[in-house]
């Protein structure tokens, strides 16, 4: 789910009656939920059109996550000039939020129209692994597209499973849970002892490492040329139960006619080393966000966590 419909809608609440979600301190988030319902009855191209509205209002009313893209833009893209750094940040909020309509989409609306518009590429590599009898590891990204790239993926034909950190907001936890149900199995990443279950059964699992995670079970190799604190949990998956692993990539096609959803093979992983484990990783989600840079969330702090110290990059900016 899109970081920004985090940051508006949600509220930490630990709650273990779902009576008390009627509770007023749930009453934003009830809002929160029929507004989504609301857009996932948006035709294609209007809900673009509004998702794009959406980001442009968004790159205003949250100046923190603007200037934590424009950190991340500096630190990636160092080619690019200041008038299209600008228009980057912008692209950036706009594809933030068509993918707060996506998510809607995924959950509730017409996934199989939605199909209908999407070109497959790459999925014969996933046939010839599903017949190692393995399952398969999907190395993802938090791509603005997320769940409906992912469910996308899913209306392919194959289980899946989605690793995913269950949610502080107990409600909004139900209806994330609920929603991703309809097209896969999402299951709470700490629980690996059922994820190895599913990996026996051949099913794909979903797994999103590009994530900051703190200098603790991380190494630094690169991700677009800059240090990142990258987790190694990728390569002890992968150990689990011997699983092959491919790359998921996903993107919104520039004419606006649909989506592309891509499977590519990770050259040289898994190979006997952590840290160039993590480095295979970074670089493979890398080529996927080349593909439409403006379409990941940039509105995380990748690189919040360095070697000389935490958050020093994101500080400088005032973010």
């Amino acid at each position: 789910m899109p970081v920004i419909i985090q940051r508006i809608t949600l509220n930490s609440c630990p709650v273990n009656n779902s009576n008390a979600f009627k509770s007023p301190q749930f009453w934003p988030t009830w809002l929160g939920i029929f507004i989504l319902r609301l857009l996932a009855m948006l035709p294609f191209k209007p809900g673009l059109l509004l998702g794009r509205l959406i980001g442009s209002a968004l790159y205003y009313l949250i100046p923190k996550r603007r200037k934590v893209v424009e950190v991340n833009s500096r630190l990636c893209f160092p080619e690019f000039s200041e008038p299209e750094r600008q228009q980057f940040v912008k692209d950036v909020f706009r594809n933030n939020g068509i993918g707060i309509i996506e998510t809607a989409w995924s959950y509730w609306g017409n996934k199989e129209s939605i199909k209908n518009r999407t070109t497959y590429l790459g999925f014969e590599h996933l046939e010839k692994a599903l017949e190692e009898g393995r399952g398969v590891i999907i190395l993802g990204a938090h791509y603005s597209c997320l769940d409906l790239g992912i469910a996308l993926c899913s209306l392919y034909g194959k289980p899946l499973v989605t690793m995913y950190r269950e949610h502080n907001n107990p409600l909004m936890e139900q209806v994330i849970h609920k929603g991703r149900s309809t097209w896969c199995e999402p299951v709470e990443r700490k629980k690996l002892r059922e994820i190895v279950r599913y990996l026996r059964k051949n099913y794909l699992v979903w797994y999103g490492p590009d994530q900051d995670f703190g200098a603790k079970k991380s190494v630094f190799v690169p991700f677009f040329g800059h240090t990142a604190a990258t987790i190694t949990a990728t390569t002890k998956m992968a150990r689990l139960n011997k699983s092959p692993m491919l790359a998921l990539q996903q993107r919104r096609n520039e004419d606006d006619s649909g989506y592309t959803v891509e499977i590519c093979p990770v050259d040289g992983f898994p190979s006997g080393d952590e840290i160039e484990d993590a480095r295979l990783v970074n670089q493979a989600i890398e080529a996927g966000i080349r593909k439409a840079p403006s379409q990941y969330m940039w509105v995380h702090k990748r690189f919040k966590t360095q070697p000389d110290g935490e958050q020093k990059l994101y500080k400088k900016a005032g973010c």
